[in-house]
C-alpha cells in the first residue's frame, strides 16, 4: 500500500507551546482524507508541515516517502482564505502558474473556469468568495497534484457555494488519482464527501482511519444506569452520558454481539468526531464547531 503522507512522532512549537506534538499517523494514496478538529488543534500548522512551509521541531513527515520539500511539484495547496493577487483576473493568474511550474494544465484550468462561469477578465478581487475559491482550486488542479492540501477552502461560503465547490472538487478527483486532505468544520459536507478521517485535538491525533470502518466499529446503546462494569461486546465506551435510570454511550465494538439489555444504534461521522473530542477535553467550545442542519 502505498502512502501519500506519513508521519512519526511530528512536532511543532512556537516558543515554548505545541501547535502539533507527537502526530503519528498515516494517509494512503488515492483517499479523501477528512482533517477535523476544533480552533487552535494543529490543522494549519500539520498542513504546512506537509507541505514544506514549516520544518518540524520533532519527528518526522513524509510526502510519497519523501521529504516535503522535494515534491513540491506534486503537491497542490489552498490556504486559507483562499489567497490570490486580487489585481490579477482569472487569465492572467492562469498564464502566471504556466510560468511558474513545470507541470501545468492551463487548458484544464480554464475549462474549469468556463463551465462555472466565472469571468476571465475581472480582477479576482471583485468576484465572490465562492468564485475566488473555485478559481483557487483550479489553479491547485492544474498542477495536476498527487496530493491536494485544502485548509478550510469553504468554511466562509455560503451553502450554495459550498456544494458548488464541493462538486467541483469531487469531480476533479474521480477524474485522477489525486490524494486530497480536506481541512473544515463543516462535518455534514465531509461525511458526503470523504472516505477516511484524521481527528486532531490538543495538538495530537485523537483517531484515524477509514471512514467506512470507524462507522462500522462503533455504535450508540441505550440502556439501563451504567455501572463500573463492562458491557459483553464493547471494546471501549468512548463517551457517556446518564440521567437517573438510563445511560447512553458511544462504544467502539469488540468481539462478539453486544448484551442484549443495551438498544443498539448506528453512528454518523458527526457523532464519532465529536465523542473523541469531548473524551479528550471536556471543555471543547460548542462555538468553536459549524454543524449545518
Amino acid at each position: 500500500m502505498e502512502l501519500a503522507v506519513e508521519t512519526r512522532g511530528l512536532g511543532k512549537r512556537y516558543g515554548r507551546t505545541w501547535a502539533v506534538q507527537d502526530c503519528t499517523l498515516e494517509l494512503p494514496a488515492g483517499r479523501i482524507a477528512a482533517l477535523v478538529g476544533p480552533n487552535g488543534a494543529g490543522k494549519t500548522t500539520l498542513l504546512h508541515l506537509l507541505v514544506g512551509l514549516l520544518r518540524p521541531d520533532a519527528g518526522e513527515v513524509r510526502v510519497f516517502g519523501r521529504d516535503p520539500r522535494a515534491v513540491l511539484a506534486d503537491v497542490g495547496f489552498v490556504a486559507q482564505d483562499t489567497p490570490l493577487y486580487r489585481d490579477f483576473t482569472a487569465a492572467e493568474l492562469v498564464t502566471m502558474g504556466g510560468k511558474l511550474n513545470r507541470r501545468w494544465d492551463a487548458p484544464l484550468a480554464r475549462d474549469r473556469l468556463a463551465r462555472l462561469g466565472i469571468p476571465p477578465d475581472k480582477p479576482v478581487g471583485k468576484l465572490s468568495g465562492g468564485q475566488r475559491a473555485q478559481v483557487a482550486l483550479a489553479m491547485a488542479l492544474a498542477k495536476r497534484p498527487r496530493l491536494l492540501l485544502l485548509d478550510e477552502p469553504i468554511a466562509s461560503l455560503d451553502p450554495l457555494a459550498r456544494r458548488e465547490f464541493m462538486q467541483t472538487l469531487m469531480g476533479a478527483v474521480a477524474e485522477s488519482e489525486t490524494t486530497v486532505l480536506l481541512s473544515s468544520h463543516l462535518l455534514a459536507d465531509l461525511e458526503r464527501a470523504c472516505d477516511h478521517l484524521v481527528v486532531l485535538q490538543q495538538s495530537r491525533v485523537q483517531l484515524t482511519g477509514g471512514v467506512d470502518e470507524l462507522l462500522d466499529t462503533h455504535r450508540t446503546l441505550a440502556g439501563p444506569r451504567a455501572g463500573s462494569g463492562s458491557i459483553a461486546g464493547v471494546a471501549a465506551v468512548v463517551r457517556a452520558s446518564h440521567t437517573e435510570r438510563q445511560s447512553t454511550l458511544l462504544v467502539r465494538r469488540g468481539e462478539g454481539p453486544i448484551d442484549p439489555l443495551w438498544t443498539e444504534h448506528g453512528v454518523t461521522l458527526e457523532d464519532v468526531v465529536l465523542a473523541y473530542l469531548a473524551e479528550a477535553d471536556a471543555r471543547v467550545p460548542a462555538s468553536a464547531w459549524e454543524v449545518p442542519a
